[in-house]
Order: C-alpha cells, then sequence, then structure tokens
C-alpha cells in the first residue's frame, strides 16, 4: 500500500454530523438494568460523564466503564466533558461497590478508569491498585485499566503495575501538535514514557492507547504517533472520532468517513499493532472485551 494515496484531505469546519455517525437506539430494558444499579451503588461512569455515544448500546449490554475517584477533574483538558474543580476525599468504600457492580453486571472484563487527581501525593494510584484487587476478588473477569499519567511519577505508576491488571490503557489523545490546546497539562512524551514502563517491568501486560482524531492531525503525523506507541511497546491502539460534548469545547475540524478509519486500521496494523480498533464510534473501552 503507497502511503501518499491515502492522504487524508484539508481539513474543513464540521458542521453537519454526517450519516454514519446516526445511530437507532437500542430496545430491551437492559439499559435499565445498568442505569439503576449504578445508580445505586453511587458509581460514576465515564459513559455518563464523557457523553459517550455509545452509552445506549453498552449498557443495553450490560456493560459500563467505571470512573473512580470522583467526578471532578483537576486538568483543564479542552475536548473533555468531565466538570473541572477541587474534588472530594476518596471514598475508601469505592472499590468494593466497583467489584459488586462488575459482579452484579456479568462482567467479564472490567474496564476501570478515573478522573486525573494531582491533588494527590501519588495520583490515586493506591486506589487504582485496590479497586484492581476488590474486583478481582469478587469476580474472575480480566481487568483493564485506563489510567491518568500520575504527572510520570514512576513509584505511582509500579503501584499500579503491582496489581497486575491485565491490560494497562493510557491514552495518546492526540498528534504532539495539539496537546497544549487539546490536553492542558500533559505532556506527549510523558504518555509514551508510561507506556514504555509498563511494558519493560511487565512484558505480560497488555499495553493500550488511543487516539481521537478530526481536530485537524495530518496523516503523516498520525503515522509518527503510531511509530512511537509501537517503539514504546505499545499493543493495542484504538482509533475513534472525536465529537465536541458542547460548543465550549474545541470544535470538530472534521469527520473522518468509516472508510478512512479502515485505511488508517490497515497502515496501524503493518506497524505491528496486536490489535487495532478503528472507527468513527470507537473509544478506548468500546468492546475492550473483544480486543484481548
Amino acid at each position: 500500500m503507497i502511503i501518499s494515496e491515502l492522504a487524508a484531505p484539508p481539513a474543513e469546519p464540521a458542521r453537519r454530523l454526517p450519516d454514519w455517525l446516526k445511530r437507532p437506539l437500542p430496545v430491551g430494558n437492559e439499559n435499565f438494568f445498568t442505569n439503576n444499579l449504578i445508580h445505586e451503588l453511587g458509581l460514576e461512569t465515564v459513559c455518563e460523564s464523557a457523553r459517550c455515544p455509545n452509552r445506549p448500546e453498552c449498557w443495553s449490554r450490560r456493560t459500563a466503564t467505571f470512573m473512580v475517584m470522583g467526578n471532578l477533574c483537576t486538568r483543564p483538558c479542552g475536548f473533555c466533558s468531565v466538570p473541572r474543580g477541587t474534588p472530594e476525599a476518596l471514598e475508601t468504600d469505592e472499590p468494593a461497590r466497583v467489584a459488586e457492580a462488575a459482579h452484579r453486571l456479568g462482567l467479564k472484563h472490567v474496564v476501570i478508569t478515573s478522573v486525573t487527581r494531582d491533588d494527590l501525593s501519588d495520583g490515586g494510584a493506591e486506589h487504582f491498585y485496590q479497586c484492581v484487587l476488590a474486583v478481582r476478588a469478587r469476580t474472575s473477569a480480566r481487568i483493564e485499566v485506563l489510567t491518568p499519567d500520575f504527572l510520570g511519577d514512576t513509584a505511582a505508576i509500579d503501584r499500579v503495575i503491582e496489581a497486575q491488571p491485565e491490560v494497562f490503557n493510557h491514552n495518546t489523545e492526540t498528534v504532539p501538535r495539539f496537546y497544549k490546546k487539546v490536553r492542558g497539562r500533559a505532556e506527549y512524551q510523558r504518555s509514551l514514557d508510561l507506556l514504555a514502563r509498563v511494558k519493560a517491568k511487565a512484558p505480560h501486560i497488555v499495553t493500550k492507547s488511543g487516539l481521537m482524531l478530526g481536530l485537524g492531525e495530518t496523516r503523516e503525523e498520525l503515522l509518527d504517533v503510531f511509530g512511537d506507541l509501537r517503539s514504546a511497546g505499545c499493543d493495542v491502539l484504538t482509533l475513534g472520532q472525536y465529537l465536541s460534548p458542547t460548543l465550549k469545547h474545541i470544535p470538530v475540524a472534521r469527520y473522518l468517513p468509516p472508510e478512512e478509519f479502515d485505511q488508517l486500521a490497515v497502515l496501524a496494523r503493518s506497524l505491528g499493532f496486536r490489535e487495532v480498533a478503528s472507527g468513527p464510534f470507537v473509544r478506548s473501552s468500546y468492546h475492550a472485551d473483544e480486543m484481548v
């Protein structure tokens, strides 16, 4: 395949939602079961907080991505709808509640993510550790953590590794050129270093990362990121369409058609990723159980 033949068209301001981003609502009562259980146990999910377009489908499958450590984030990322503010103290019984939800949902693959907690000395690493252990004690599910960068604190990263999740996910989100605008205080190299450390310390753990597309990145920039991720030992890659949560967030520059996502998946696989999920509705934890 000749890369130059797949050059992306110039970015144009996105206006109307294209047809391929319109989906029918699922039928049945499982959506309500998941919703009621999440709220009964007082849990947060990234499905709700990040306004994920896949929530109706996933909740109808009795699956959800648990977001621990509250619903207030300490970082002002330009793409995310999770509220910013001063978080409250950690809830020590939250790991047990996450485990109970995973058990009652019958999950075979549990994804645990969090807000970014730069206010905590370890960035919340110990809380991740306790959540993994609690879920493992209550279920036989595989466990995937989707963590912040812990400000590059290697001791914090190592603490999460000690919990031995089957998958360690940390999103790169976008190309380096957009980091300041899109990711605020995050650093591109710091994210690569985190993934590299996980793979070096625990080669058996599947490492995973994801990017949002449609912010104005070029094909060449994406290929550079793919290469950097592979050099860092990243095993699994997800590519999805960025959708602006509100008019106050970064606008969409372009809606990529499904065939372009397919082309990018071919290019990524040619670099050696074990698995690539690429499509308009793909998100980090969307059908995560099928990727491993």
